[in-house]
């Protein structure tokens, strides 16, 4: 396996990197991106370009080098709130914020594309909230330190839980569901990679739309509960009744389509069990992937 680290902005270096492998690739994955909704509301231009611009150049770089397969990692931001849930395939998109409006803009990029070249395959997947670490320890996220007060739920957890921040703040407390936090769809990252694995055998023309999720809807509170059972550590935890801009009271994910097309399952639907995996990694790895730590880590986190 090679690794080149290059700007997806940067035409020329996509070019170079792709047209410099040996052998030219026959696929590719394209998961680049910026991912934090508070972030897309306060610099939404930044989203657009880091998400929409870049795929058009590595559109026209696949095209130019004759490269014909694509996986695109979409969003279920792209759905916004949605009056019947679960949420499938066939929800219409409205995204109430730019990240998920940057993401639908790169699926409509890549139907056009298709629609001009038939020798062109795509899937578009479609993923709820990612988290968990490798079971077998390998690997876990840990990310960068000026990303941390965009903490994704079970970051800030976790973090809190290791003594790193002083609480955990659950922004939004009055949404209309059944304990006032946002409900979410939490996939196992492990699941989510065995789908990709299995979507590189289902591209197509037009590009086939797969939600991917557990099919389980959870809690921003449960959630926490279940972080705190995992870790054994009764971290602070703010509720904050005023919800994050941006945000999304409800979402989670009617999984059958994928089920049926792809064979598969999500392995690991228990919250518990995830957080479990994610636990143990950073116990191995207290300060990540660095072997320092970082002031910044000194504040509390907000999520929702």
């Amino acid at each position: 396996m090679q690794w080149v680290m290059v700007d997806l902005g940067d035409r020329h270096a996509v070019m170079r990197a792709l047209a410099h492998a040996k052998p030219l690739p026959s696929l590719v994955m394209h998961f680049a991106a910026v991912a934090y909704v508070a972030e897309s509301m306060a610099d939404p231009v930044l989203y657009y370009k880091n998400i929409t611009s870049t795929t058009t150049f590595l559109l026209d770089v696949m095209r130019e080098l004759g490269i014909k397969q694509l996986v695109y990692s979409s969003t279920c931001a792209v759905y916004g709130n949605q009056e019947v849930l679960p949420i499938t395939e066939l929800s219409p998109p409205k995204p109430i914020n730019p990240y998920g409006e940057a993401k639908l803009m790169a699926e409509r990029v890549i139907n056009a594309a298709m629609k001009a070249d038939s020798g062109l395959q795509a899937i578009i997947l479609r993923y709820f909230n990612v988290y968990g670490s490798d079971p077998q320890g390998r690997l876990g996220e840990w990310p960068r330190p000026e990303l941390r007060h965009h903490s994704r739920i079970s970051g800030a957890c976790l973090d809190a839980a290791m003594g790193l921040v002083p609480s955990v703040t659950i922004k939004g407390t009055q949404h209309p569901t059944a304990d006032g936090s946002c409900v979410r769809d939490y996939v196992h990252v492990s699941d989510l990679v065995e789908a990709h694995l299995r979507a590189i055998q289902h591209l197509d023309n037009p590009a086939p739309v797969l939600n991917i999720g557990s099919g389980h809807p959870v809690s921003v509170k449960q959630f926490v509960a279940a972080c705190k059972n995992v870790t054994g550590r009764d971290f602070k935890v703010v509720e904050q009744a005023e919800a994050r801009q941006g945000d999304y009271a409800e979402v989670w994910a009617k999984i059958d389509r994928i089920q049926e097309a792809f064979e598969w399952s999500p392995r690991y639907t228990d919250v518990a069990e995830g957080l479990r995996h994610a636990w143990q990694w950073r116990l191995r790895h207290p300060q990540g992937y660095e072997k320092h730590s970082d002031d910044s880590m000194a504040d509390g986190h907000d999520i929702s």
